[in-house]
């Protein structure tokens, strides 16, 4: 009997409303995952997840993604499986960057419908991962536009200004003082902590995200910052 293939499953949800056992978005997505594989004959043997985090953010920065790539440097696994592209990254750049941390370390990504995300032997198959990018990055672009627009018009209805989602500065003036404070250079030394190190000592303050989880480095830059 042939050896089961071991894969590690990874999970993004790109809002907290989606976090959580119960929420739909990421049990759809490890149910996809999990039917690709008993279909494939791969056994999954960890899982990791980056909840509330963008696809546009760098998959360096993202907490779930780091320690997957810690896993398999260190695991032997070879093989990721995803629910969709966009689950990997949105925007192009962000996905061949994941691609070639992946390809790097010898490994490969599937989606659930069974299409390798680093294959790079096929241009055709290159050609096509990357326009589905694309066009995943365009309706991103027009659902945000679609949104700013009902806004505006609901604006006008009212008679005042209705706003979208409110910035860190708005919802937490002092998480984003204390990024700010730890942002700046040691006066002695005219060094500065790295987004990392600011993000573990925010953690340490008692400044997290909704899960309670360390801030990314992409969240820290956005914070210390333009809000």
């Amino acid at each position: 009997m042939a050896k089961q293939e071991k894969a590690v499953g990874y999970l993004r949800t790109s809002s907290a409303t989606n976090v959580g056992e119960d929420k739909d978005s990421e049990k759809r997505q490890r149910g996809h995952i999990e039917k690709y594989a008993k279909q494939a004959g791969i056994e999954i043997v960890e899982w990791f997840r980056d909840p509330a985090v963008s696809g546009d953010d760098a998959v360096q920065d993202r907490p779930g993604f780091a320690a997957m790539l810690d896993a398999i440097e260190t695991s032997g696994v070879r093989l990721v499986l995803v629910d969709e592209a966009a689950r990997f990254a949105r925007k192009m750049i962000t996905a061949e960057l994941g691609v070639l941390l992946m390809t790097a370390r010898g490994a490969r990504v599937l989606t659930s419908s069974g299409d390798d995300l680093t294959e790079t032997d096929d241009e055709m198959r290159v050609a096509f991962r990357q326009m589905a990018m694309a066009f995943s990055q365009l309706e991103k672009t027009r659902l945000v536009k679609k949104l700013k627009g009902a806004r505006d018009r609901m604006s006008v209805a009212a008679g005042q200004r209705i706003e979208g989602r409110k910035s860190h500065g708005e919802k937490n003036p002092a998480l984003v003082r204390e990024a700010r404070r730890l942002a700046r250079k040691n006066p002695r030394t005219g060094t500065s902590r790295s987004l990392r190190e600011i993000a573990a000592d925010l953690a340490e303050l008692g400044f997290t995200t909704a899960k309670g989880l360390p801030f990314s480095a992409s969240q820290v830059k956005r914070l210390v910052g333009k809000e």
